[in-house]
């Protein structure tokens, strides 16, 4: 299997400024086609620690990437530290020159030195095309070693990766082994709870060479299986096996099967399938909800409307929530959470809807309601049901992860799974 190293360069990503982001993604379209990460490593602008860190890289691994320091202005040294580490002076790529010269005529900017120094590469080496901005993406190799140095700018590097650069990595690297990684995204279900009670023992999975993590986010875990073999019928082969396997143990807490795919990609889905609309009553959430739904493509089709109220004077002339029973019970209740929810379902007409209600914090809490207690009441069909999640004290995460126990929620129950799982939060029945 090849090795692998990711530098990314620039002081912005030392101090916090800019999150590295590149790295991350590097990691993934890398190992999906068969090639091992042995690190990961962030620079400031300094030609000598940029020299010293490829030299070393290069030296123990067969392929180095290094994103950033290759735009014009007097903070970007890689292309001229890789220069002087390969003791070579400069070439003009013309393809490169002519495409910066049509960038700036089609923005009505005149072409400077700066400018037209994009377009020199170190001698020797290889320009890879840069569609989406000025500076190319360079390869070079030195005694079977390649080095790619890209820019820094995310979506920059992305397309150099996935046309420029993946062409040249199946032309170098003639034979990967074979590999094929999946994703098994959960949500709803604590890491441990899901490794230990209902995953269990992998051990049989990873003697053969499969690679199995847990990667946790808010309010959701996805398992990431790389399968390995000689051949791409010994893959299937494991692949199966382990599918059959995760199938029987978390089936019905895996919502999608790809990297990429949301759980309010999935629920906009199911409405569609079913041919649901909904609606949203909300409060601590702020439109959150209403927010991430329509962020999907299509969400037309579903989505009604929604209403967010937060001030109990809206819970009232705009919901229909009683002013008794936000005296008697208080806002963050069981009882408004219902009352919003059917008060947003006679606005709306909609099959299905949601509301929220709660402390979202970091103050406003009570011995009786702590920060992070939070109601969301459902409608589905007519049933009316609540629960009570208990969250964390940080303002942005409570309300993060109030729309995935809601989103959640809702898929189980459109899916029926909703008796089928060990771990949920207790349901009050409207």
């Amino acid at each position: 299997m090849y090795t692998t190293k990711i530098l990314a360069i620039g002081n912005e990503l030392l101090i916090g400024d800019t999150v590295n982001t590149n790295a991350s993604w590097i990691g993934q379209f890398l190992s999906e086609r068969g090639f091992r990460i042995t690190g990961s490593a962030v620079i400031r602008d300094d030609a000598d620690t940029i020299r010293q860190e490829i030299r070393e890289s290069m030296i123990s691994n067969d392929l180095t990437v290094v994103t950033g320091g290759l735009g014009p202005t007097h903070d970007d040294v890689t292309k001229h530290a890789v220069a002087e580490l390969f003791g070579v002076g400069y070439e003009v790529d013309e393809a490169v020159l002519k495409h910066v010269a049509e960038i700036f005529s089609r923005r009505g900017f005149e072409l400077s030195e700066l400018n037209r120094a994009q377009a020199a590469v170190p001698a020797g080496s290889k320009a890879l095309f840069n569609k989406m901005g000025t500076a190319p993406g360079i390869w070079l190799e030195q005694d079977g070693h390649y080095l790619a140095l890209l820019p820094g700018v995310p979506y920059e590097m992305k397309w150099i990766f996935e046309h420029s650069l993946s062409e040249q990595l199946a032309t170098s690297f003639r034979w990967v082994q074979p590999s094929v990684t999946r994703y098994y995204r959960t949500a709803g279900v604590p890491e441990s709870f899901l490794s230990e009670r209902m995953v269990g023992d992998l051990q049989e999975y990873l003697r053969e060479g499969t690679e199995i993590a847990y990667l946790p986010a808010p309010g959701e875990v996805t398992l990431r299986a790389t399968v390995f073999g000689e051949n791409r019928e010994e893959i299937d082969r494991r692949l199966n096996r382990l599918e059959s396997f995760l199938d029987e143990r978390i089936g019905a807490v895996i919502y999608a099967r790809t990297r990429d795919e949301r759980l309010e990609d999935v629920l906009v889905r199911l409405l569609q399938e079913r041919g649901h609309t909904v609606s949203t009553a909300e409060s601590c959430t702020g439109g959150l909800l209403s927010d991430t739904l329509t962020n999907v493509p299509g969400s037309s089709a579903v989505v009604l409307g929604g209403v967010v109220a937060y001030a109990n004077e809206v819970k009232e002339n705009v919901l229909g929530v009683r002013a008794e029973t936000l005296a008697k019970y208080g806002a963050v209740s069981r009882q408004v959470a219902l009352e919003m929810v059917a008060g947003v379902v006679k606005l709306t007409g909609s099959d299905v809807a949601v509301s929220t209600t709660g402390v979202a914090g970091p103050g406003g809490g009570s011995p009786e309601k702590p920060v992070g207690t939070v109601w969301i009441g459902f409608s589905v069909e007519g049933r009316l049901f609540a629960v009570n999640p208990v969250f964390s004290k940080d303002r942005r995460l409570n309300k993060t992860l109030t729309v995935q126990v809601a989103l959640e929620t809702l898929r189980r129950e459109l899916t029926g799974y909703k008796d089928r799982l060990p771990y949920q939060l207790k349901r009050w029945e409207g």
